[in-house]
């Protein structure tokens, strides 16, 4: 007796697609095949005419879960990742209280998180200005990666300078543990502001213009260049501008271990739409040009950016006021964990007519492969853990707030038209999201910790 059976799906995989039947038992896939093999099960799926695509991992999220649960927790962050096809959240060590540096904060998260969330998670630890000696226990609580920031950030996470970046690859590297970054140099980005707030200059174009590529250019740059000498594994999160995908592409071909990750917003917004329509589009590094978000998309392509993740920072409404908090202070970040995975189906699949597999490979197989939760996350195989997402690939949508499963109902993508729906999120075999409805008690999704040697098991 299987537990779920779906049949006559269009199976996505890494390079092909092909209709077939997915067949789950004891949270794991056991077998795919072409042909029907007419066996009981508790629960059958007819997936005729749709995409079955393995489950979305988002690995750049903020649910704010213990913290700053006003913005967003685990039990709404989970329910809106179930609801735009995600299985597994990879949560952020920032907006947490307290930040997640060492191990006994990560244990205490653990505890927290356990019957919080609706989909599977992985936690990030954090590199700060004093906590090199944690490293190791970070990786031994489970951290799937520690994050660190080249740029500013917020009061109660400090940003790392190249020294202490250059002692925390020496560690990271022995133990095969990922480091990522936010790239941007904080001397360049610190000065601009201070001389735009003492002349005054508040304008939207004036945020834009204190982060100037340059400075995500010269962040990227001497992580590539400390990962050459230490030969760390690195990973540069939401690159935003191609000059920037262009170094990280000549890194991975002169042998360098670096991957990268854009986001949605980077991919279809610009500059303009800040410009237009204010706050609610600020997001560090900020939205570019449109001729250079059309480029991004030819390392999305060819694969150097090899995961697209949601970077979901959400806010309660009034952090974005401009009039409160002039465009400096205003809340930087946009929340899109439920609306990824469709805006990506459309601009891949309808508006730029690439092929579906495009969406495999850098919303589950690339986040998989490069944090260690592959083979059991990011591809429909035997084996494998029973996480998958059906599309239906012409249903139309328009997002709106009621739509979202967020604490706070705002996003950049309120608005967006296209089609191409998630309709069902399976977490290891059982249904967690059905066509509107959220059908699992948080508590369903578990932890994933570092799983380096898994794929020694299969």
């Amino acid at each position: 007796m299987y537990d779920l059976v779906i049949k006559n799906g269009n199976i996505v995989g890494l390079d092909n697609i092909f209709k077939g039947n997915i067949y789950i038992k004891d949270e794991k896939i056991v077998a795919i095949t072409t042909e029907d093999l007419n066996v009981d099960s508790r629960n059958t799926y007819d997936a005729t005419g749709m995409y079955i695509f393995p489950g979305g991992i988002d690995c750049h999220a903020h649910l704010n879960d213990p913290g700053y649960n006003w913005r967003e927790d685990f039990i709404h962050g989970s329910k809106a990742a179930a609801a735009g096809g995600i299985t597994t959240i990879i949560d952020m060590p920032l907006q947490n209280e307290p930040a997640v540096t060492n191990k006994e904060i990560f244990k205490a998260k653990e505890e927290y998180l356990k019957n919080r969330s609706v989909v599977d998670y992985a936690l990030w630890g954090g590199l700060v200005d004093n906590n090199i000696e944690d490293l190791e226990g970070l990786y031994e609580a489970g951290a799937v990666a520690l994050k660190a920031f080249i740029g500013p950030v917020s009061p109660d996470y400090s940003s790392v300078h190249m020294g202490i970046v250059r002692e925390a690859m020496k560690i990271a590297s022995k133990l095969d543990l990922l480091l990522g970054f936010h790239c941007e140099d904080y001397s360049i980005i610190k000065t601009n502001e201070k001389i735009a707030i003492e002349n005054g200059k508040l304008s939207r174009r004036d945020y834009l213009d204190s982060r100037p590529v340059v400075a995500e250019l010269l962040a990227t740059r001497n992580i590539i260049d400390l990962a050459r000498e230490t030969g760390a594994r690195v990973h540069i999160c939401h690159v935003s501008h191609p000059e920037v995908a262009e170094e990280i592409k000549k890194a991975q071909t002169e042998g360098i271990k670096v991957t990268a990750e854009t986001c949605p917003h980077y991919l279809i917004f610009t500059d303009e739409d800040l410009m237009e329509k204010g706050m609610i589009f600020k997001c560090a590094p900020p939205l570019r040009k449109k001729e250079e978000m059309e480029e991004l998309w030819n390392y999305v392509i060819d694969g150097t950016i090899n995961c697209i993740a949601s970077d979901h920072s959400p806010c309660a409404l009034e952090e974005k006021s401009e009039e409160e908090h002039n465009v400096f202070g205003a809340w930087g970040g946009i929340s899109g964990i439920q609306n990824g995975f469709q805006i990506m189906f459309n601009e891949v699949v309808h508006k730029r007519h690439l092929s579906p597999t495009l969406l495999t490979k850098t919303l589950s197989y690339g986040p998989a492969k490069t944090f260690g939760l592959y083979p059991s996350k990011g591809l429909l195989n035997p084996g494998s853990d029973g996480d998958l997402v059906i599309v239906d690939p012409e249903k139309e949508w328009e997002i709106n707030s009621d739509s979202l499963f967020y604490k706070n109902k705002i996003s950049a993508f309120v608005g967006q038209k296209g089609k191409g729906l998630p309709i069902v999120t399976v977490v290891r075999g059982k249904v967690v999201y059905r066509e509107g409805k959220i059908e699992v008690e948080p508590g369903y999704g578990k932890l994933f910790k570092n799983l380096r040697d898994q794929e020694k098991k299969f």
